[in-house]
């Protein structure tokens, strides 16, 4: 290990253990769809069928506060965040005068989490789609963090005369893990794993690879989501659909697919960020490799035919979270007009 990742990893250990000490008297739960975690906006519910199944997609839809400029962003959650971590980034594009509608995926968070669910990103896509022509939403700005990163750019590729622009901020996909030797859970496995989950494991995880080992204590509020979320009366299904999740993410990798892009595509990429799906483990030698965003963000720019890349050194996983003020200025700069 390097001595500035030593470093960092044992700070993310004295912060975790520290802020934790303070949560763990009064750590919250919440319901299978994250019933009492209070939203920065009205939820809304998206009714439709689904596989069979009737579903619920909650969702925010955030009028524009500023001069209204007839553009619609569409914000897209990462694997462990919700449409409640785009907080300041909606607040930021409502003022612009941007409409912002913001879902929660189907087995995420404030939506439904269903028994039984082929998950697979055109679902999510076209679930999503299917929520933004009921809004008669016709084309819009796509923003994508983390997982919500390979969910944009799948629907980009499905439905490229909706997207007028495509923004991915720290999007994972970048690279196929299992191609590059990093061994497969079953879903049984990825099951077992998420059952596990805990506060203290999220908020040392997060620490270390979403805040390079500088915690603020306005990020307990996301441990507390999730955590709670994750050991709430629905606990087993949500993890269940977690592990569903985990494996999609996994298996469906949308790297080899960048070159199909047609519309400009922004990368806002925190440099320092480590995230690789399965690193856990994989080997000394594939760990060594994988994650490497600082390396990823300038391969995977040249190859999308419109991409354009901004790099924020030295920030980690959640760059709008952990520096909000840069994020924002640098994102407002980049929309198109």
């Amino acid at each position: 290990m390097h001595r500035s990742t030593a470093s960092r990893f044992l700070q993310a250990l004295f912060l975790g253990g520290f802020w934790s000490a303070i949560a763990a008297a009064a750590a919250p739960v919440y319901g299978p769809e994250l019933q009492g975690f209070p939203y920065p906006h009205p939820l809304l519910h998206f009714s439709f069928i689904s596989q069979g199944e009737s579903m619920e997609m909650a969702y925010m839809d955030i009028a524009p506060k500023g001069q209204a400029n007839d553009r619609t962003i569409v914000l897209m959650h990462g694997k462990n965040f919700c449409g409640a971590t785009w907080e300041a980034t909606i607040g930021v594009l409502s003022d612009a005068g941007y409409r912002v509608v913001v879902p929660d995926q189907i087995g995420f968070c404030a939506s439904s989490k269903p028994e039984h669910y082929q998950y697979s990103f055109q679902q999510l896509a076209a679930n999503t789609a299917a929520l933004l022509t009921t809004l008669g939403v016709t084309h819009a700005t796509l923003i994508g963090h983390s997982t919500g990163g390979m969910l944009a750019t799948r629907y980009a590729l499905m439905y490229p005369s909706a997207v007028d622009q495509l923004v991915l901020v720290n999007p994972i996909g970048l690279e196929d893990w299992k191609a590059l030797g990093v061994p497969s859970r079953t879903v049984d496995q990825w099951y077992e794993r998420e059952l596990k989950l805990n506060a203290d494991g999220v908020r040392q995880y997060e620490t270390a690879t979403y805040y390079v080992g500088h915690w603020k204590p306005e990020y307990e509020r996301w441990v507390d989501m999730l955590a709670g979320l994750n050991q709430g009366p629905g606990h087993k299904v949500v993890a269940w659909n977690s592990a569903l999740i985990y494996d999609m993410i996994f298996t469906q990798p949308v790297v080899y697919e960048f070159s199909l892009l047609k519309m400009p595509t922004l990368l806002m990429i925190g440099n320092a960020d480590t995230t690789a799906i399965g690193s856990d483990i994989a080997s000394p030698e594939v760990k060594s490799r994988i994650g490497r965003y600082d390396v990823l963000g300038k391969e995977v720019v040249r190859l999308i035919p419109h991409g354009q890349l901004i790099e924020f050194p030295g920030l980690g996983h959640a760059p709008q979270i952990q520096e909000p003020k840069q994020f924002h200025q640098a994102l407002l700069g980049a929309l198109l007009r």
